[in-house]
């Protein structure tokens, strides 16, 4: 009776736990999207009144986060689905899903803005000469990196905190949209500053920041696919886990480990050697308190599979 009640008192906090954490990734990730739509607005109206294309991409850029923002909260709320039977391992790799979209639509913007400034730059080579931008899209440019390096700082810590990759993944969104928004400053400033002569600063900043965008992109892409692909642990990770299980002294020889990650858990499979003569209830208890250390080391939704066969 008393191990039903501990284990229900258990299970209320978890619950609780994953809940504190859905309902602060929603907050994190709304307060970003107040702040994009809004920026994506300006940023339109200025790139149109201030005749800037890098502006305008920029404002595509700030598009590009708002619309990031919604496949966060689709894909959180996904996520924190408890198991079931089509799901035994829960729902943990949506997130992952979401983060490999974010990573996606970041590349595909980052190419975008590299083409549009790339054919901008051939059309003024060839004698077009396009309408100096103004102080309005500096302006815009300038309030952009303020608030977008702002708001990488406030969702990267909070990413962090709550080991939520699709939170940093935005967090470095925010941090692409910063970087967008220097380069169109500075060549905006450049063209007004040195004359409209020199407006093909505009284009030139844009794509080199798009390779910067584009950087950041496939920094995100890459561990996304890795764990879609059931990439390993690293290894120094696994070192630790063989430590934990070594460290018990009924243990001999863990080996055939297995790792990958499901979302924001681990997940751990393991063969260890104990002592044949021993009973099944003395095995289990030490297989149940080698599961709880590695539960208390990586988190409580550790998913363990640990299989004990006799020393030889």
């Amino acid at each position: 009776m008393i191990q039903a009640v501990r284990k229900k008192t258990i299970f209320g906090k978890q619950k609780a736990a994953k809940m504190g954490r859905k309902k602060s990734i929603y907050r994190v990730t709304i307060a970003g999207s107040i702040v994009n739509l809004l920026l994506l607005t300006f940023k339109f109206v200025a790139g149109i009144l201030g005749h800037s294309a890098a502006m305008l991409a920029d404002a595509v850029h700030s598009l590009s986060d708002f619309m990031t923002d919604i496949v966060v909260i689709l894909f959180v709320n996904i996520s924190n689905k408890p198991e079931d039977e089509d799901h035994r391992y829960g729902h943990g790799k949506y997130e992952t899903l979401g983060t490999a979209i974010i990573g996606l639509v970041l590349m595909g913007v980052g190419l975008g803005i590299c083409w549009n400034g790339i054919s901008a730059i051939v059309a003024m080579l060839r004698g077009t000469t396009p309408e100096p931008p103004d102080m309005l899209a500096l302006w815009a440019a300038l309030l952009s990196v303020a608030l977008k390096e702002a708001l990488y700082q406030y969702t990267f810590r909070k990413g962090k905190q709550l080991n939520a990759p699709v939170v940093v993944a935005n967090a470095w969104h925010h941090r692409s949209d910063a970087l967008s928004s220097i380069g169109t400053a500075a060549g905006i400033g450049g063209a007004i500053l040195l004359g409209g002569q020199w407006a093909i600063l505009d284009p030139i900043a844009a794509v080199i920041v798009s390779f910067f965008i584009m950087q950041v992109a496939w920094k995100l892409l890459q561990p996304s696919i890795d764990e879609l692909t059931e990439k390993s642990l690293p290894r120094d990770v696994e070192q630790q886990i063989v430590d934990i299980i070594a460290s018990f002294p009924s243990v001999r020889e863990p080996h055939h480990l297995r790792t990958r990650r499901i979302g924001n858990r681990y997940a751990i499979e393991a063969h260890m050697r104990m002592n044949g003569n021993i009973t099944l209830r003395e095995a289990h208890d030490q297989t149940r308190l080698i599961e709880q250390k590695i539960r208390d080391t990586f988190g409580a939704d550790t998913h363990i599979t640990l299989h004990v066969e006799p020393v030889k």
